[in-house]
């Protein structure tokens, strides 16, 4: 098969890859389009960690089944999926408890840290275990399905955090995932939705898609524009979706007392908070990781037009293509939030 290959640090090479070995409870999928995530992109140049080369990358994707393992059941080949992008261990402590996302030696797909190497779905073809598949809706493209992922990661932050009808809500950070939040938000009964980012173009958007305000730190005094909105008490919940020391401040600082932060980005492995304020106003911190479980819900709210995944996309190319698309996404090219690649064109 072909594949996009991380053969070395910025060096992603479309070359002939081993057709990958099917499990005996695994299927393997035909991709039929696959997104560029950004920590891909972080991946790309090994700032992450996570993409030790050689590896094949990709985890936002759907397709055809082509084969199944032979204790695979209530599965078909032809079969439209997309799946989860962790693979979890079915007898571990967290995942019988439920948090699946949490699992012990669980794996991402796409990803190398060292531990592991799970080769991705940058390919014409990838394996997967039959418990993170999840069927497509006839009215969900295989594009719309290969951005199912993030909106999950969205939707998983969303169903941690306890929302009150009408709550005022901060989002810091209105790239994908933050505009997938302020899009679940809406649907969950939030009252004022304010989106705090740097980038003019995304806070349009974050405006089309939900936001009430937008607030760009370059000329807006935030935390002062978010008390005056709020009766000078500050939001009742906040998201991070960045994960630098300076957005995760800006959250903290934009919420009333005894509210709660949840901390989605994870951009670099440590942050300084503010410690006294955190305290002194009994804020409550959480991280959300990954999904668990939210899937046959954002497939649902796609295929019924509650969530918009087509306004986040700005373009479609060949997997051939795909060194260049992630070039210009690393370049930071502007206009451009996800690409959707698709094998065999």
């Amino acid at each position: 098969m072909k594949a996009l290959v991380l053969e070395e640090y910025n060096k992603l090479v479309y070359k002939d890859f081993p057709d990958p070995e099917v499990a005996v409870d695994e299927v393997l999928v035909q991709v039929k389009a696959v997104g560029i995530c950004g920590s891909d992109v972080h991946g790309m140049d090994g700032s992450s960690g996570r993409r030790i080369p050689p590896i094949v990358m990709g985890h936002e994707a759907a397709g055809v089944i082509t084969a199944l393992g032979k204790e695979v059941k209530n599965w078909s080949v032809g079969d439209r999926v997309t799946f989860d992008s962790t693979i979890y261990r079915l007898d571990d402590w967290y995942t019988r408890k439920g948090f699946y996302n949490l699992s012990d030696n669980r794996m991402v797909l796409g990803v190398s840290p060292g531990e592991y190497r799970r080769h991705g779905a940058f390919a014409e073809y990838v394996n997967v275990p039959q418990q993170i598949l999840y069927r497509v809706p006839d009215e969900v493209t295989f594009t719309q399905a290969a951005m199912v992922e993030p909106v999950a990661v969205a939707a998983h932050a969303v169903e941690l955090t306890t929302i009150s009808w009408n709550d005022t809500a901060v989002v810091v950070g209105s790239g994908m995932i933050g505009l997938f939040v302020i899009q679940v938000l809406r649907t969950r009964g939030c009252g004022k939705i304010i989106a705090v980012d740097l980038e003019d173009e995304k806070l349009r958007l974050a405006r089309e898609l939900g936001a009430d305000v937008v607030l760009n730190p370059n000329r807006d005094d935030v935390k002062k524009e978010v008390l005056v909105l709020t009766e000078n008490r500050g939001a009742d919940i906040a998201f991070e979706v960045v994960g630098i020391s300076d957005t995760v401040k800006t959250a903290i600082e934009c919420v009333r007392k005894g509210a709660t932060v949840t901390l989605v980005g994870n951009l670099t492995p440590n942050v300084e908070i503010p410690i006294q304020a955190v305290v002194t106003q009994q804020l409550r911190l959480q991280g959300s990781c990954a999904i668990c479980g939210e899937y046959p819900a954002v497939l649902d709210m796609i295929a019924r037009n509650r969530v918009n995944v087509d306004a986040i996309l700005s373009a479609e190319a060949p997997l051939s293509e795909g060194a260049e698309w992630f070039q210009r996404l690393y370049r930071k090219e502007p206009g451009l939030i996800k690409v959707v690649l698709k094998p065999g064109e």
